[in-house]
């Protein structure tokens, strides 16, 4: 079995490279060619340690990384597969895992995914099972059973981070994420896309204060004017190209030959700025038709790399107002991360509706209060057809509906995301933490509202109970309790906090502070 990625990422002194490649919706044809002649000269190359291959990019159809990463793995070049939530519900995950094991392909970049976008005769259904922090139990899970088997090697998965936020409430809900993707069991990182030298170095702080000691890759990326505006108009989930740079982008792109001579000069530059800030290697992506380009920025960086701090002000393009945890004053690399310095900014209506519910539901749904007992037979003896048809009619299903927007799943992860609904209110039923796509606070998919993790850090900044984003980590839904009584699910030990003991044990994000 081919190691290379794995064994390279954990070798003291090696700076890792790798290559992301993106197949395009045809079986065979030029797109396909491409990918494989690229993969061919980065494996005669030596320098790439394993490309990586896009699941159905942008929620579009395309070749199955799976196939056309079996066809890379042949050639004997090392294969990172991404595996999303979006398309399959968890007994397809489960099925697809076996089945790139099966395939030796065991290096899995474990992702929520980017929202459903248009297939045959129009949108396709957005699936969302699992979100990325139980893809990687899941994925923990099974390579148990396969070492059970008397396979030798395990799943080798790696999660995303996004640490180019503007604001203050998705840095946090970004590190939060992080924090239980690596308690989950994610074993190393690739960044999203963006410029900003100080936001590369906050990651690396942020993982020494929270001592993670998982290694990270930072992406790098060859801008060309197009795929800058596309990105900077949003159209790219995580993905930051600031004004500035998108107007010095386009001015050096007047010509063509300077334009790509700057665009690999840039490239190799922050590559430099990334090795000398720590980090374990690049991940490179934007390579289209050949690899000379690749080798053009490796060559470029083996001449520069010790000149890296001469580059910082090179990729320094900040955000308009944005937010950064630490002080760009203090050096001090014993300085933890400034969330909640300033008073919390949370409405009023909102502060008030949390308090209500939170008490509500530490007197009512709370196995440690001392009337749990009493609720719980009261709970059996409704549990019979009558009783339970006459407390959703007229009591549940009334209150949360108004209160919740809520959809009836049986199995209420309210609790989790500060009293809202992750089922009704995040189009992608995240239950773990933020997605890698909101922009300014809003929803990637619903821009004119904001995320709900945007929304939950507001409500526990202004309790100073943040650490509620980071404890833990959520099972899935239950999909068997859909259209049952929550609170009956919950008092006779039927949901998810019950029943899924197993899963959330997994997780140790408990020992995460921010």
């Amino acid at each position: 079995m081919l190691r290379v990625f794995q064994n390279d990422l954990f070798e003291e002194k090696h700076f890792v490279v790798t290559l992301e490649l993106v197949p395009g919706r045809e079986h065979l044809g030029r797109a396909v060619d491409a990918v494989m002649g690229i993969s061919r000269d980065a494996f005669a190359d030596g320098r790439v340690s394993a490309v990586s291959i896009t699941d159905n990019p942008g929620g579009n159809p395309s070749l199955s990384p799976d196939v056309i990463g079996h066809d890379i793995f042949d050639l004997g070049m090392d294969v990172i597969v991404h595996f999303t939530c979006r398309d399959m519900n968890r007994v397809g995950m489960e099925s697809r895992a076996l089945q790139l094991a099966r395939m030796g392909m065991k290096n899995i970049l474990a992702l929520n995914g980017d929202y459903s976008g248009q297939g045959f005769g129009g949108q396709g259904a957005p699936v969302f099972d699992l979100d990325s922090v139980q893809l990687q139990i899941m994925l923990g899970l099974l390579s148990e059973r396969l070492q059970a088997a008397g396979d030798p090697d395990s799943f080798f998965a790696g999660c995303a981070v996004s640490p180019f936020k503007r604001t203050e409430a998705e840095c946090f809900a970004q590190y939060a994420k992080l924090c239980r993707k690596v308690a989950a069991g994610a074993q190393f990182i690739i960044t999203q896309l963006g410029y900003d030298a100080r936001k590369f170095h906050e990651l690396i702080r942020i993982m020494r204060h929270l001592c993670i000691p998982v290694p990270v890759l930072g992406s790098v990326y060859l801008l060309n004017p197009r795929v800058a505006a596309i990105m900077h108009s949003g159209k790219v989930p995580g993905a930051v190209v600031t004004d500035a740079l998108l107007a010095r982008i386009q001015k050096e792109w007047r010509d063509k030959k300077d334009g790509r001579r700057l665009a690999i000069e840039r490239a190799a530059r922050l590559a430099a700025v990334l090795k000398g800030l720590g980090y374990k290697g690049i991940h490179i992506g934007g390579i289209h038709g050949r690899y000379d380009t690749v080798g053009r920025i490796l060559d470029r960086l083996a001449r520069i790399e010790d000149q890296w701090e001469s580059f910082l002000d090179d990729f320094d393009f900040p955000q308009p107002e944005g937010f950064y945890a630490f002080s760009e004053e203090v050096d001090d690399s014993s300085a933890g991360p400034g969330f909640c310095v300033g008073p919390p900014r949370v409405h009023q209506q909102e502060r008030l509706l949390y308090g209500a519910l939170s008490r509500a539901h530490d007197l009512f749904f709370s196995h440690d209060h001392p009337l749990a007992p009493w609720f719980r037979r009261l709970a059996a003896h409704l549990d019979g057809h009558l009783g339970r048809k006459l407390l959703t009619d007229l009591v549940e299903d009334p209150a949360k509906q108004f209160i919740l927007d809520c959809r009836k799943c049986g199995d209420c992860a309210i609790q989790h995301v500060a009293f809202i609904c992750p089922e009704s209110q995040c189009p992608k039923h995240i239950r773990n933490g933020a997605c890698g796509g909101s922009l300014n606070g809003r929803c990637e998919v619903h821009p004119e509202r904001y995320c709900i993790w945007f929304r939950a850090y507001k409500r526990l900044s202004g309790v100073g109970r943040i650490q509620e984003m980071v404890r833990g980590c959520v099972p899935p839904r239950m999909w068997e309790l859909n259209q049952t009584s929550s609170w009956l699910n919950f008092h006779l030990g039927r949901d998810h906090q019950s029943v899924s003991n197993e899963i959330a044990m997994r997780c140790r994000a408990g020992s995460c502070r921010l």
